[in-house]
C-alpha cells in the first residue's frame, strides 16, 4: 500500500492535486482511516457531499468505498455546497460528515473537510489519519450506502428563520461553483428579485475563479450592479462557505467590515457576548465590538480552528477576513455563505437604502490579502524565522501577536505575515490610518522578509 503524500494533510483539512498527490486510491485509504476512527467513536453513519469539481464523483465514490469497508455507513447527499453537507449532519442525525471539496483552489485541486461526532477534524486529528494509513490500522466490516436529499429542508430552514423587511433586487455571482445550484432558489424564496451571474455549476470555472476574497473576481459583479440597478451584490466561493459583498456603487465590503455589522446585530440580542475574529481582520473589528458592548477575541485563521474556538467559548458569532462567517445564534455554528448572505439581507432590508449601513461601517486604508508564492514547506519556515527575529526586524511595532504568524501592531496600523494552511503561500495584509503610514509599515515588513529570506519577491 502506497502511503499518501504527507503534504496533503493540512492543518484543518486534506487538500491536494487530483491524480498527482490526491488519487482515488489515496481517498479510499483516507476513507478507511476515517471509517475506523468513526467506529472507534461509536459513529454509525457519515454524510458525504461534494462540490462541483469534475473529480468529485470519483473521489466521493472512493471515499464511500473506504468508509463502508470498515463497517461504518454512508449517506450520500450528492452535489451540494459544503455548508449543506454540515447541515445534513445535523438534519439527518449523523453528527458526522465529509465534504469533498477543493474550496477556492484551482480546478485541478480537490480535498476533504471532515467532521466526526460533531468535532471538526484539524491538526493532530488529521495527522492521526495518515498514521493510521501508514500502520494499516483499519477495522473491517460491511457498511452500506444510502442516498438522501436535504436541499428542500435546508432552504425551508433558512427561509423559516430569516425574514426580509421588504423585497430586494440583488445580483448573485456563484463563479460556476456549487452554490449556484441553491442560491438562486433560496434568495427568490426569501422575496428577492435575483439576477444570476455564472450560476451554472462547472468545475472548469470558465468565467472567473470562484474566490470572492480577490477583487479581480468581483469585476463582473460590479459591472452587473451598474447595468441592472440592483441594490446589492453577493458573491460565493467554489463550495459556498465564503461570501463576498459589493454595494450598488461597486464598493467591496470586506468580510471584517461585514463582521462588524453582524456583531452589532447579534449583540442586541446577546448583550456582553464574546465575538471571535481572526488575525487578518481590521483593528476596527475589536473597537466596534467593544463599542456595541461585546467582548472581542482574536484567534487563528482556519475554519476548523475558529469552529472549535466557537464551541469552546459559546460565542454566538465568529468571522474571518477570508469570508467565512460562523453564526451560532439561530444557526449551527458552521461557516455558511448562503445563510450569511441571508442574514446580511435581513439586516440591510430594514433601511430604505440598503447600502447605507454598509457604507457607514468603520473603515481604514488597507490592502486586500496579498500572497507570496513559495514551495511546499517554505512559508512556514519563513514565518518561523520572522517570529524568532521579529522584535529586531520590526522595530516600529509596539506589539507582536504570534498566535498565527506574526501580526505587528503599530500606533497607526498593523502588518501581518502568516503561512497559509491550504496552499504554499505567505499571506500578508496591511492596514493604516493614512497612506504614508501604510507605506512605512509595508516597507518595514518588506525589509524584514528579505532579511529572513534573501531574494524573496514580495510583490509590493
Amino acid at each position: 500500500m502506497q502511503i499518501p503524500a504527507p503534504e496533503i494533510f493540512k492543518a484543518y483539512d486534506i487538500r491536494g492535486i487530483v491524480q498527482t498527490t490526491l488519487t482515488a486510491e489515496t481517498v479510499r485509504q483516507i476513507g478507511m482511516a476515517l471509517g475506523t476512527e468513526a467506529v472507534a467513536r461509536g459513529v454509525d453513519s457519515i454524510v458525504i457531499g461534494r462540490d462541483g469539481r469534475l473529480s468529485g464523483p470519483a473521489l466521493a465514490g472512493a471515499l464511500a468505498d473506504g468508509i463502508t469497508s470498515t463497517g461504518a455507513n454512508v449517506v450520500d447527499i450528492g452535489r451540494v455546497p459544503t455548508p449543506m453537507t454540515y447541515f445534513a449532519a445535523h438534519e439527518l442525525g449523523a453528527g458526522s460528515c465529509v465534504s469533498v471539496t477543493g474550496s477556492h483552489n484551482p480546478p485541478e485541486y480537490n480535498g476533504l473537510k471532515m467532521v466526526l461526532a460533531g468535532q471538526t477534524l484539524y491538526g493532530e486529528m488529521i495527522q492521526d489519519l495518515r498514521r493510521r494509513i501508514a500502520n494499516a490500522d483499519f477495522c473491517e466490516g460491511h457498511g452500506h450506502v444510502q442516498f438522501a436529499s436535504v436541499r428542500q429542508a435546508y432552504i425551508d430552514r433558512i427561509v423559516g428563520d430569516v425574514k426580509l423587511s421588504r423585497p430586494m433586487k440583488i445580483v448573485i455571482d456563484c463563479g460556476n461553483g456549487v452554490a449556484g445550484s441553491v442560491a438562486p432558489d433560496l434568495f427568490r424564496r426569501m422575496g428577492c428579485t435575483v439576477i444570476e451571474l455564472f450560476c451554472e455549476v462547472d468545475g472548469n470555472f470558465p468565467n472567473h475563479h470562484p474566490d470572492p476574497s480577490k477583487p479581480e473576481n468581483l469585476v463582473d459583479l460590479q459591472r452587473a450592479l451598474r447595468e441592472t440597478g440592483a441594490e446589492l451584490g453577493l458573491a460565493f466561493d467554489g463550495d459556498g462557505d465564503r461570501l463576498g459583498v459589493v454595494t450598488r456603487d461597486g464598493e467591496i465590503i470586506y468580510p471584517d467590515r461585514q463582521l462588524m455589522l453582524f456583531a452589532a446585530d447579534v449583540l442586541t440580542r446577546n448583550p456582553g457576548a464574546e465575538i471571535i475574529y481572526d488575525v487578518k481582520c481590521s483593528r476596527w473589528v475589536a473597537e466596534s465590538i467593544r463599542h456595541q458592548g461585546g467582548r472581542p477575541l482574536m484567534w487563528n485563521t482556519g475554519h476548523a480552528l475558529i469552529k472549535t474556538k466557537l464551541k469552546e467559548t459559546g460565542a454566538p458569532l465568529a468571522g474571518e477576513m477570508s469570508g467565512h462567517m460562523f453564526f451560532k445564534e439561530r444557526w449551527y455554528g458552521f461557516d455558511d455563505a448562503l445563510y450569511t448572505g441571508a442574514r446580511l439581507l435581513e439586516i440591510v432590508s430594514r433601511w430604505a437604502d440598503s447600502n447605507w449601513p454598509l457604507k457607514n461601517l468603520p473603515n481604514a486604508i488597507s490592502t486586500p490579502e496579498l500572497n507570496i508564492k513559495m514551495q511546499e514547506g517554505e512559508p512556514h519556515a519563513l514565518v518561523a524565522k520572522l517570529r524568532e527575529r521579529g522584535r529586531k526586524l520590526l522595530p516600529g511595532a509596539r506589539e507582536l501577536i504570534t498566535i498565527d504568524g506574526v501580526r505587528a501592531e503599530y500606533a497607526d496600523g498593523f502588518g501581518l505575515a502568516r503561512a497559509s494552511n491550504t496552499t504554499p503561500v505567505v499571506v500578508l495584509r496591511f492596514e493604516a490610518d493614512n497612506q504614508a503610514a501604510l507605506a512605512r509599515i509595508q516597507n518595514e515588513f518588506k525589509a524584514a522578509l528579505r532579511s529572513v529570506w534573501p531574494g524573496i519577491e514580495t510583490g509590493f
